[in-house]
C-alpha cells in the first residue's frame, strides 16, 4: 500500500484551489481529481492523477459516474485503526485518501438564473459530490474533509505550521460537511416540491434550512442574541429585501413591527397606512392621498403612535413626508417607494428609520411556525383574501353601503389584531383598538376608551364571536352604529337580539381570525 499521502479534490467552486494545491504538493500529497477540476490544476502546472487512473474505469453518462467506486470510497471510509481495513485496502491495491476537497454543483445558482429550464436544474443535482463529503465527514478520524473555500487558508496554515490536521480541527470540518449536504438536500426537496400541489398541506417532515443573514444589535431585551436567517430559494421580498436609506440598524422589535405594518397595509386598498406598536395596530386609514393616509392613521391614537411603526403601501410624496416628519417621534417608517424630496426632508432626523419594502405575494408565504419547548407548533398562514360575498348580515337592519365599506376596512384591520382584538372604525379611519385582553368585553371598553366620542356612529369588528350580548350592549351605549364579527357562538341568538334593540347592524363572516 503506498505510504504517500493522498487528496482527492473535485471543486465546483474553484476559488483558491491553486492555492491549497500548492500547499498540499509541498508537503508531499499526491493529488487526485475529476474532469474538469484535473484539467484545471494542470494548466496551472500542477501534477494530477486523474480518478479513472485509481478506479481503472471512465467516467460515464456525461459524467454523472466517475467517483462512485469502491477504490474511491473504501480508500476514504477505510478505519485505519482496525487491522482489518488496513489488510482489506492492502489486498485489493487500494490507497487511502487522507484529505477529501470537494464543493458541489452550484444547484442554488442554477435554480436562481434558469428558473424555466428543470433540465439544466437537475443535471446540477450533484451526486458523487455529496457522497465523497459524508464519506470524509464520517471518518473524520481518519480523512480531513474540506467543503468550503472559505476553510482554505485555514487548512494551509494548520498543515504548514504544524504538517498535519488536528483531530479537533477534522471533527469541526466534518461537523461544517454534514451541515452543508443537509442544506443541498434540502434545497433540492424544496424545489421539487414547488411543482407538486401540496403546499396548502401539512407534511409529516417539514424539511427547512436556515441560513443566517445580518446579525441584530439584541434580540427583544438588550441581554439576548438575534439574527436574521433567510430560507435559501425563497424570493428576497419584504423584510428579507428591505433597503434601507436612513437611520441606524434595525432591531429584532423593530424587524417585528414593520411585519406586523406591513402586513395590514399589503391587505388594503392604495393608498393606507397604518401606525403599529408591539405588533399591534394603534392606527389605520384609508384616503384619496398617502399624505392623508398617513395624517388620519396618526390621529387614530396619537398618545400610542409616539415611538410607532408606520407603513405607507403607495409612495411617500413630499406632502406625506410633511406629515410623518411633523411627527413627534417615530421608529421605523416603510413604504414601497419614496421621492427624492420626501427622502431629503425625513432625513433630518437622524435615528429615524427610512425603509424601502416589495410586496410579498400571499402564495409565497406557507408556514407560520410557533417554537416550543423541543419542537415547533406549524399551522398554514392565515394570509388569504375573505371571500366578501359570504358575508352575511343578521339583524333586522341591513348595512347601508357606506356602512359595508367600513365593516369591510374594520374587518380587514382587525384581523392582524392580537386577541382578544376588537377595532372600531369612522370614516376610514381607525378610532379605536382594544387587543390581547382575557376577556372580549374589556377590549371592547378598552377600544372605546381610546375612542372617546368618535365611536358615536362608528363601526366595530370583532376578531371572534361574542360569546354574550354585553360586548354589544357597552358598543350601543357607545353609539355604535354597526358590528362585523364571525358569529358561531351558543349565544349569537342573544347577541343579534340586543344589535335589534339597539338598531345596531350585524354581519356575520363565518370565519374567524384569532391572532395569538
Amino acid at each position: 500500500m503506498n505510504s504517500a499521502r493522498r487528496a482527492l479534490i473535485s471543486v465546483s467552486d474553484k476559488t483558491g484551489i491553486d492555492s491549497l494545491a500548492q500547499c498540499l504538493l509541498r508537503q508531499g500529497y499526491h493529488i487526485v481529481s475529476t474532469g474538469g477540476t484535473a484539467g484545471h490544476l494542470r494548466d496551472l502546472g500542477f501534477p494530477v492523477m486523474d480518478v479513472c487512473d485509481v478506479t481503472r474505469f471512465p467516467e460515464i453518462l456525461d459524467g454523472r459516474v466517475k467517483t462512485l467506486h469502491p477504490a474511491i470510497h473504501a480508500g476514504i471510509l477505510a478505519n485505519r485503526s482496525l487491522t482489518g481495513h488496513v489488510e482489506q485496502l492492502r489486498m485489493h491495491g487500494i490507497t487511502p485518501v487522507d484529505m477529501v476537497i470537494v464543493n458541489l454543483y452550484p444547484f442554488r445558482q442554477t435554480v436562481e438564473n434558469h428558473p424555466d429550464d428543470p433540465d439544466r436544474v437537475i443535471e446540477n443535482i450533484d451526486i458523487g459530490g455529496p457522497c465523497l463529503i459524508r464519506a470524509a465527514a464520517k471518518n473524520y478520524r481518519h480523512c480531513t474533509v474540506v467543503c468550503d473555500p472559505k476553510d482554505y487558508p485555514h487548512i494551509i496554515d494548520r498543515i504548514e505550521s504544524t504538517g498535519v490536521i488536528d483531530e479537533a480541527m477534522r471533527r469541526e470540518l466534518a461537523y461544517k460537511a454534514f451541515a452543508h449536504t443537509a442544506q443541498y438536500d434540502v434545497m433540492i426537496q424544496s424545489w421539487f416540491q414547488q411543482s407538486i400541489d401540496n403546499r396548502s398541506d401539512l407534511p409529516e417532515h417539514l424539511l427547512m434550512v436556515l441560513e443566517r443573514g445580518e446579525n441584530l444589535r439584541y434580540g427583544e431585551n438588550p441581554h439576548q442574541k438575534a439574527a436574521i436567517y433567510r430560507i435559501p430559494l425563497a424570493p428576497v421580498t419584504g423584510l428579507l429585501g428591505y433597503q434601507q436609506y436612513a437611520g441606524k440598524e434595525l432591531s429584532f422589535n423593530n424587524l417585528l413591527d414593520t411585519q406586523a405594518a406591513w402586513d395590514i397595509v399589503s391587505h388594503l386598498p392604495v393608498p393606507s397606512a397604518a401606525v403599529i406598536k408591539h405588533q399591534n395596530p394603534c392606527g389605520a386609514a384609508v384616503a384619496d392621498t398617502p399624505a392623508e393616509a398617513c395624517r388620519r392613521a396618526l390621529d387614530g391614537d396619537p398618545q400610542s403612535a409616539f415611538g410607532g411603526i408606520v407603513a405607507l403601501n403607495a409612495e411617500v410624496d413630499t406632502k406625506a413626508a410633511d406629515v410623518l416628519h411633523a411627527a413627534h417621534f417615530l421608529e421605523v417608517i416603510a413604504a414601497p417607494a419614496w421621492s427624492p424630496e420626501a427622502l431629503h426632508l425625513l432625513t433630518r432626523k437622524k435615528n429615524r428609520r427610512l425603509i424601502q419594502l416589495e410586496p410579498v405575494p400571499l402564495d409565497q408565504v406557507t408556514w407560520d411556525i410557533r417554537m416550543i419547548h423541543n419542537g415547533a407548533l406549524i399551522q398554514t398562514r392565515d394570509s388569504g383574501i375573505d371571500d366578501h360575498r359570504h358575508f352575511r348580515p343578521v339583524t333586522r337592519r341591513i348595512p347601508t353601503e357606506a356602512e359595508w365599506m367600513e365593516l369591510l376596512f374594520g374587518w380587514a384591520v382587525c384581523r392582524w389584531v392580537k386577541s382578544n382584538g376588537i377595532v372600531l372604525v369612522r370614516n376610514g379611519m381607525v378610532v379605536g383598538v382594544g387587543a390581547g385582553q382575557m376577556s372580549r368585553v374589556d377590549s371592547v371598553r378598552l377600544a372605546l376608551e381610546k375612542a372617546g366620542n368618535r365611536a358615536n356612529g362608528a363601526m366595530m369588528a370583532s376578531d371572534a364571536f361574542f360569546p354574550f350580548r354585553d360586548g354589544v350592549e357597552a358598543a350601543a351605549r357607545a353609539g355604535i352604529a354597526g358590528v362585523i364579527q364571525p358569529g358561531g357562538s351558543k349565544g349569537d341568538d342573544d347577541v343579534i337580539a340586543a344589535c335589534d334593540e339597539a338598531g345596531i347592524a350585524m354581519v356575520f363572516t363565518d370565519i374567524r381570525h384569532f391572532r395569538h
